[in-house]
């Protein structure tokens, strides 16, 4: 295999390629890297990159396995690392001017987790400034674009994170989801992405939007490669206090993979799903989907979520609350951008201003009328009401299946520009949501391209804390589709 084909093969084949000794580290980062260089430039995935440090990274992992030691199940495998995760290493500013030259004194959980389990970071990936967004167009650092179709959006918020991975410049990457923002762009630009259960990977590091919904999570380009970055990612964390201890008797989850089969599996359909999708190509792939997973032995029961449709709406009033409290901390005063004002309340109202883009202020707005007096009952308690009901009866759902099955999106990839009304943008997460509001584990599989050649997904919600039974079925119905991978064009 040539140097150039390096960072499109699977992040377990090249690990085990680099603990064995017949790749080096620096090789295959040195193969990413000039990957970013050639294509980064059309695509924007990456808003800091590092080549020096990366370089000596692999330097230094390849010493490691020249002294016989074993670096771990993710050597030498190049990751991005979306720009809300705090790295020691590289700045950190989650899209925002306000952030724009902020130094973390602290690195992520997750980001060392990884680094412990072998993984080099390679940059930080771009994303809808912190993590507000469903396309990838609301960033300080201009929009990410979709590698299948340069005119047309990634998806959201980890936009650069799948752009990353879809486009070969890297084989892993570390994105965050509060309402879908990794399966989404997982969706839209055709690669895995996987939303753990709430609590089972650790927010240490993770600068805030909503912190009851907020989840770190993986993306790669085949389940298989989910299995070891998730083993490295789980687990209790003190720094993390919502975090959980896993059963003692669950397999890790790359066993959870070995013969993972939908043979006897029951796997939920919800009619009021079907009902808002808006292409018919996804109606479409979602059906052959389905037809896939009964051919390879699973049972498709239909299950009623009625309360499908008011998820969203909750969403964004639980979600817009929460980060109307968390960005308060951006005044000027404490950290990041300030801009000089004659007194305190002008100098945080100027810093807030031209800090914060449009669609973090409209959210931030949101969030503290939602939280105001006299319309707190009306708009948050209800939200949180409905919250509870989607739960319970997401709950109930999975009592009698395996998993949910159904779309992760309502729509392909739509153009850059081309969706303007907020509203219509926030309604591309209708099916994603839920899992989030729930605390769900839930994972974004490609099943097909449309006639334009864009991706389609589909999407399995699993039981609460049941991550590892849900990569089974995950990689069960990657296998019975039998849809690997293939290359953008010109990629």
């Amino acid at each position: 295999m040539s140097a150039a084909e390096l960072p499109w093969e699977s992040a377990v084949a090249l690990a085990e390629r680099v603990r064995a000794g017949s790749l080096s580290a620096r090789e295959l980062a040195d193969a990413c890297l000039a990957r970013i260089e050639a294509h980064d430039g059309e695509l924007n995935a990456f808003v800091h990159v590092d080549p020096a440090r990366v370089r000596a990274d692999a330097d230094a992992l390849d010493a490691r396995v020249a002294a016989g030691e074993d670096p771990g199940p993710l050597a030498g495998v190049p990751c991005a690392v979306k720009d809300n995760l705090c790295t020691l290493d590289q700045p950190t500013s989650a899209g925002s001017r306000l952030l724009a030259d902020f130094a973390p004194p602290y690195e992520a959980t997750a980001v060392s987790r990884l680094r412990a389990a072998g993984a080099l970071v390679l940059g930080k990936a771009n994303l809808d400034e912190f993590g507000m967004g469903s396309s990838g167009e609301a960033s300080s650092h201009g929009a990410s674009r979709n590698p299948f179709d340069r005119e047309r959006v990634p998806g959201g918020s980890s936009s650069g994170s799948a752009v990353a991975v879809a486009a070969g410049l890297a084989p892993l990457a570390l994105g965050s989801d509060t309402g879908g923002s990794i399966r989404q762009p997982a969706a839209l630009c055709g690669v895995v992405g996987f939303k753990p259960s709430y609590g089972r990977v650790s927010r240490s590091g993770l600068i805030a939007y909503a912190s009851s919904l907020d989840q770190v999570g993986p993306l790669c380009r085949s389940v298989g490669d989910l299995a070891p970055a998730l083993d490295a990612l789980c687990g209790p964390d003190p720094a993390d206090m919502t975090t959980c201890e896993p059963p003692a008797d669950e397999p890790s989850f790359v066993a959870a993979l070995e013969g993972a089969s939908l043979a006897g599996k029951r796997l939920g359909v919800s009619p009021e799903q079907r009902a808002l999708i808006r292409d018919p190509e996804v109606s479409a792939a979602l059906d052959a989907a389905l037809e896939a997973a009964r051919s390879a032995g699973a049972e498709l029961v239909e299950v009623t979520l009625p309360l499908v449709e008011a998820a969203l709406p909750a969403y964004y009033v639980v979600a817009t609350a929460e980060a109307s409290s968390n960005l308060a901390r951006y005044d000027g005063v404490h950290y990041g951008r300030r801009v000089e004002g004659q007194d305190l309340v002008e100098l945080s109202a100027r810093t807030r201003a031209e800090g914060f883009g449009a669609e973090v202020q409209r959210r931030i707005l949101l969030g503290t009328f939602v939280l105001s007096s006299g319309f707190y009952d009306a708009y948050y308690l209800r939200a949180q009401r409905v919250r509870r009901r989607v739960r319970d009866a997401l709950r109930a759902a999975l009592a009698g299946v395996d998993a949910l099955i159904g779309p992760t999106t309502p729509t392909p990839a739509w153009k850059l520009g081309e969706v303007a009304d907020p509203l219509d943008v926030y309604a591309m997460d209708v099916f994603t949501v839920a899992a989030n509001l729930a605390g769900l584990p839930a994972v974004s599989l490609p099943c097909g391209r449309s006639a334009a050649g864009l991706p389609l997904a589909v999407q399995l919600t699993g039981r609460p804390l049941g991550d590892p039974a849900l990569l089974g079925l995950a990689g069960g119905l990657e296998r019975a589709m039998d849809r690997p991978f293939s290359r953008p064009e010109g990629l």
